[in-house]
């Protein structure tokens, strides 16, 4: 019985000073052969190109006459080409996991670090990309071959000694179904505690903070010291909570990753354990579609040191997600969650995606994934969105839905 002869691939790879037609001009030179593309990738960095084309050439094909019009065509482009020959290698594939890197800097020690244990677990990197250049330094690798949660503890220990952020996230389209985004409000989305501000007008900045500073590390129970806090703040005028709201910051990039994941079709909401006054305000100015807050009591224009109803704490947190969601008719492995204490580990837990920003160690070591500086619109990487994009829809005016 006669075996069926083996096809013949080949790799061919064009580098130097990238220029427009390079591509066109090569599939040109190869359109004269009996071949058939099986794969493709270019990359250009700082201008200079890498395009690599994968070809099945048959059982008998001229090598001699594709290899003199491959290099023709480079000699007359200027770049550099090299031609590998093969026996019916399979097309690249994609991997399994993204694992993201994030750091400023984003030194080589982190980056061999990172890429070492991949491979020390067996694992195989099959594609590199670059998410943003600032003022972060961003790189997604696609891996394959890699046990996700193995992966994810090791990376997580390692990202801790080399200071940078990593994620490890199923590939595939798990990530662009995303489609809710709970954040929580204070230090996360804006700068700073509301409560610390109006204890401040109070006269008890520091009984008040150093209690919301042990309630965020978990130390004290939430409820509780929630109440004491607001307890100190009796007597001050309602007219106080609007004069700090005008004086709150946003987080760095905070406007952007709502505009951006608005645009991409995301409802946006808040949680917090701080207060409606504030989070009804946010949503007005960031259009927002939902919101839950404690609320502080009015009475004859002061207030009265109480609060109104339930207190959203760190199981209250968590039951707003699942509202939001229902409410949206979204799952919960589609929404993402973002938090920065122990009152949002609960919410963390529950969304699809958790991702503790700017958060305490424990917090860190529970979600999902780590943003460690004070950009909130890294947020944006961590679901594939790179920052040339944002830029792009910026710059065309690309608008939220209504």
């Amino acid at each position: 019985m006669r075996s069926t002869p083996t096809p013949t691939t080949l790799l061919i790879t064009l580098t130097g000073r990238d220029r427009p037609g390079v591509t066109s001009r090569l599939f040109d030179s190869l359109a004269v052969h009996e071949v058939t593309v099986l794969d493709m990738e270019q990359v250009v960095i700082r201008g200079r190109l890498i395009l690599g084309v994968l070809l099945d050439a048959g059982a008998d094909p001229d090598l001699t006459a594709i290899h003199r019009a491959v290099r023709a065509l480079a000699d007359d482009l200027g770049l550099d080409a090299e031609i590998t020959t093969g026996a019916g290698e399979p097309a690249r594939g994609r991997g399994n996991l993204h694992v993201t890197v994030l750091g400023s800097p984003l030194k080589p020690a982190a980056v061999a670090a990172i890429t070492g244990h991949i491979a020390a677990g067996g694992a195989n990197i099959d594609r590199i990309d670059r998410l943003a250049d600032r003022p972060v330094t961003c790189i997604e690798l696609d891996v394959s071959g890699a046990d996700p949660d193995r992966l994810r503890a090791t990376l997580t220990s390692e990202s801790a000694r080399q200071g940078v952020d990593v994620a490890v996230q199923r590939g595939g389209l798990h990530r662009r179904a995303m489609r809710l985004i709970v954040m929580d409000v204070d230090s996360t989305l804006i700068a700073g505690e509301v409560i610390d501000l109006l204890a401040a007008r109070a006269g008890c900045a520091e009984q008040v903070e150093k209690i919301t500073a042990a309630t965020m590390r978990g130390e004290v129970e939430f409820v509780a010291s929630l109440r004491e806090r607001v307890a100190m703040l009796a007597g001050l005028a309602e007219s106080v909570v609007d004069d700090v709201y005008a004086e709150l910051r946003l987080a760095p990039g905070a406007r952007t990753l709502v505009r951006t994941l608005r645009r991409l079709g995301f409802r946006c909401g808040v949680v917090s354990g701080g207060f409606s006054q504030i989070t009804d305000a946010l949503v007005g100015d960031l259009n927002l579609d939902y919101a839950a807050a404690n609320t502080l009591e009015i009475s004859d224009g002061k207030l009265t040191g109480r609060l109104v109803g339930p207190v959203i704490d760190r199981a209250g947190k968590a039951t707003a997600l699942r509202r939001f969601a229902a409410e949206a008719g979204v799952p919960l492995s589609q929404t993402v969650a973002v938090g920065d204490g122990a009152n949002d580990l609960d919410m963390l837990a529950a969304a699809g995606l958790g991702i503790a920003f700017n958060a305490k160690p424990a917090v860190r070591q529970a979600a999902d994934a780590a943003v460690s500086v004070p950009s909130l619109d890294t947020v944006l990487y961590r679901l594939g969105v790179s920052r040339q994009e944002v830029e792009d829809a910026d710059a065309g005016g690309l608008g939220p839905p209504g």
